[in-house]
Order: structure tokens, then C-alpha cells, then sequence
């Protein structure tokens, strides 16, 4: 594809994303289709991005950063604000770092992307658009915007699709401890200064994963909540983290290390005590050093900076530290380039990274799979966004689980890390057994 129009109409309507992503869902099974993907939250600049149909298939891991990085598109006219066309949505495995070091089994691919070439996007000011990647010799393609524009068109909830989760399987309490009691020795022995170290939680489960990310989405709000799925199995990221954003040649990277309950709206205390966390500070401030490291390797030297250090976020249930570190790629840098320098995600893996990788390999007794890579789109109209794969349903068959973990450094507690963990999945625990098929009002 060399040069195209890329088509935008304004839909009438105001219904919420995860309506429209069940209304997508419902059309693609009833029309043989291949499913939809979904970015909701805060996606380039605040957006919800929806692919109706697309066909995500596993890549090769040799191929899984190239693969996104290619399909140049040459705009034939100016575009509005905003605007992302179309691209690959897709993830990147965490297994991706040394596919033959994980534990085994695994169960879905490294790696998956698909190419779509039309989306609904809902912008900051709620308004829903179609946009599509169309040939200089095709013509806009005003029937599917007409159909499509139907489906944002009403605010009523489709009909509930319940699903069911049999009784939930968690790994002994003493065997994360012992971990990351083992991490904290290598630690002290001067092996690494920071790992994370994490386990998996499982269910039984009947019904289309779709459900469950619709209603985790709308109940929790998380930033960076993204969907896709295919013949291999379903992934559900409710995650609040951008691993990747970006624009032009200008590359940004958010992450969070640091957590703490959040008890409700009001709850301000933990908020302060995570500001004031001396583990935390310098837990976040070693991954800080380490995006800076990697996004180093690709940038034009001296434009790497921290806009942002050490904020404190509300989160659903938790708050949580985070900083910001943004730098200006160099020309010869495509994003092939940029994801072989940063993946995966420094917050989740640890310092000296190489070194970090290795040894929570040997501390973890199950694969990471999807949970620490990546979930996102490439667009060669928007840039890229990606974001962490954390918080994250992953479902293969009638099987589906959620990873958890925490960064562990020399002054870690392995009981209050446990706790952490406990922390984090508990909005995701209560989601799959509480559901709420009605989608609120933003």
C-alpha cells in the first residue's frame, strides 16, 4: 500500500464503547466474520479505538517486531486531528525475550497481529467517527460507514451474554514467597539490583471472554484497556500502563513501579505513604534509569528526558507510582528498531535487565505468555501505542488466567509481596464472579 485516501465521516450517536465492541462481536459471529479488537481508555490523546472485523493470526517470533513496522501508507490530503485509519492490532509475547528459557507449556502464540483497514474511533469529546484505508482508484466505502454508524447509533445495552468461572486456582502463598525471598539473595549477592517476580491465578471458564472485558472495562476504567482475539484464544488487557506511544519521531514510555490499596474516591492516605515510600521511590527511579538506557540505545543523543517523575495515580483499587521518559528517535530507527531496543517492558522486568530476565526465568514455575509483553495497535497514520500486558485475562480453550506480580528489591518483605499480588488481581477476582453486563455511563 503506497498511497491512499483515508476516509473519516462523523457517526451520529453517543453509545459507549464496550456497547459497541458486544454489538461488534454479535455481528461478527452472525456474519462468519473475523472478531473485533478494541483500545478503550486513553488511547492516542485520549481515544477509544475499535477494528470491527479483524483476522489476528500468530506471527513468527523472528517476524513479531517487523511485522507491525511494515505497510507504509502515503496521506493524499490533509487529515483532522486525531485521526488513526487503521493498522495492525495485535501483542507481543513476554516469552518473546528467549522463547526456549521459559517454562513450559505455553499455550497461545509468541506473538499475533492483523491488519485492519478501517476502525470506529470515539475522540476525547465523544464523538464517534469511521475512518478507513482506501486505494486512490477504490471508492469510499459509504456502505459499511452506514452500516457500522447503526451500532454507535443507540445507547441501549445488547442483549447480556453471561459467562461462568469454576472455582479459582492459585499457587500456595509459600511458593511466591519463597521466590521472592531467593530474588532478594540475588540481590544481596550482587546479581541485580531490582527483578520482578510473578505468578498466575487460573479458572475454568464458559463463555466468550468479549463479556468480560465489555464489563471490565466499564466498571474499572482503565487506561490502557485493550482486546483482541482469534482462533488461538482471547487475550483481555485491563491494564493502566503505556509501555510505547509514538508520534511521529517522538517516543514516550510511562511506567509504573510502586503500589498501594486504594480504598475508594476519597482514600488519600496510601497515597501519601507511596509518595513517601523509600522502596518504592527507588524502585521506580532504577526502572526510570533503565527506559532511559533502552530508549538511549535509539534516540538522537541528548533528547532523552523524565517529563514526569514520581507521580502518584489513582488506579482502579490501587494507587500507584508513576513516571514518565520521552526522547526523539533517530531517523534511521523504524519501529522494528525501537521495540528490539525497549521489549519487553522495563517495569516488569528488572536491573540490570538481561541479568533479570535469566533470573526470574528460573524463579517462576509457569509461563508469562502474553501477561508483561505487550497489547496494541501500529498504525501507519497515528504511530504506534502499546501498552503493558499487565492486569490481564488470558483465555486458551476452556482456560482462562491472570498473572500477578510486583518489582522485589534488597528491602523486600516476601509476605507483604504476596499481599501485593492479592492487591492487584482483587478488582479482576470480584469482575469474573460478580459480573455486571450493563455498561455505565462515562
Amino acid at each position: 500500500m503506497d498511497a491512499v485516501w483515508i476516509v473519516t465521516r462523523p457517526l451520529p450517536g453517543h453509545a459507549e464503547p464496550e456497547q459497541v465492541l458486544r454489538r461488534l462481536a454479535g455481528r461478527a459471529e452472525l456474519a462468519g466474520l473475523a472478531r473485533p479488537a478494541a483500545l478503550l481508555g486513553r488511547w492516542f490523546g485520549g481515544q477509544d479505538v475499535l477494528a470491527p472485523t479483524v483476522r489476528i493470526e500468530p506471527v513468527a517470533p523472528a517476524a513479531a517486531f517487523a511485522v507491525p513496522a511494515r505497510q507504509p501508507v502515503t496521506a493524499t490530503h490533509a487529515l483532522p486531528p486525531g485521526v488513526v485509519g487503521g493498522g495492525w492490532f495485535g501483542y507481543l509475547g513476554y516469552g518473546l525475550t528467549d522463547p526456549g528459557h521459559w517454562p513450559l507449556p505455553r499455550r497461545l502464540p509468541l506473538a499475533a497481529w492483523g491488519w485492519a483497514d478501517h476502525v470506529l474511533r470515539r475522540d476525547a469529546d465523544g464523538q464517534w467517527w469511521f475512518e478507513a484505508l482506501v486505494g486512490v482508484d477504490e471508492p469510499p466505502p459509504e456502505a459499511l460507514a452506514a452500516e457500522l454508524a447503526d451500532l454507535v447509533a443507540t445507547t441501549e445495552d445488547p442483549p447480556p451474554q453471561p459467562w461462568w468461572t469454576g472455582s479459582q486456582r492459585r499457587p500456595p502463598a509459600e511458593r511466591h514467597e519463597a521466590a521472592v525471598a531467593a530474588c532478594v539473595e540475588e540481590i544481596a549477592r550482587g546479581e541485580i539490583f531490582q527483578a520482578n517476580v510473578c505468578t498466575r491465578f487460573e479458572w475454568d471458564f464458559k463463555g466468550d471472554p468479549v463479556e468480560v472485558f465489555a464489563a471490565g472495562s466499564a466498571r474499572l476504567r482503565p487506561a490502557r484497556a485493550a482486546y483482541v482475539a482469534g482462533d488461538w484464544g482471547a487475550v483481555a488487557s485491563l491494564s493502566p500502563e503505556l509501555f510505547l506511544s509514538r508520534r511521529g519521531r517522538v517516543v514516550r514510555s510511562s511506567p509504573i513501579k510502586g503500589t498501594l490499596p486504594r480504598r475508594g474516591p476519597a482514600d488519600d492516605g496510601n497515597a501519601t505513604l507511596l509518595r513517601e515510600s523509600t522502596k518504592d521511590v527507588a524502585e521506580n527511579v532504577m526502572i526510570v534509569d533503565l527506559v532511559r538506557n533502552d530508549l538511549g540505545r535509539v534516540c538522537e543523543v541528548g533528547s532523552v528526558t523524565v517529563p514526569e517523575l514520581l507521580d502518584v495515580q489513582p488506579h482502579p483499587g490501587v494507587w500507584h507510582l508513576v513516571s514518565t521518559v520521552e526522547g526523539r528517535l533517530r531517523e534511521d530507527v523504524d519501529d522494528a528498531g525501537l521495540l528490539a531496543a525497549a521489549f519487553p517492558p522495563g517495569s516488569v522486568t528488572g536491573a540490570p535487565k538481561l541479568r533479570a530476565l535469566e533470573v526470574v526465568a528460573d524463579l517462576e514455575g509457569v509461563p508469562r505468555e502474553v501477561y508483561c509483553g505487550a497489547v496494541g495497535l501500529v498504525s501507519p497514520v497515528a504511530g504506534m501505542e502499546l501498552n503493558v500486558a499487565i492486569r490481564t485475562l488470558e483465555r486458551h480453550g476452556d482456560l482462562l488466567w491472570l498473572g500477578v506480580g510486583g518489582g522485589i528489591t534488597a528491602d523486600s518483605d516476601p509476605h507483604a509481596e504476596w499481599q501485593e499480588c492479592l492487591t492487584k488481581a482483587a478488582p479482576l477476582e470480584v469482575l469474573l464472579h460478580e459480573p455486571s453486563l450493563t455498561v455505565a455511563s462515562r
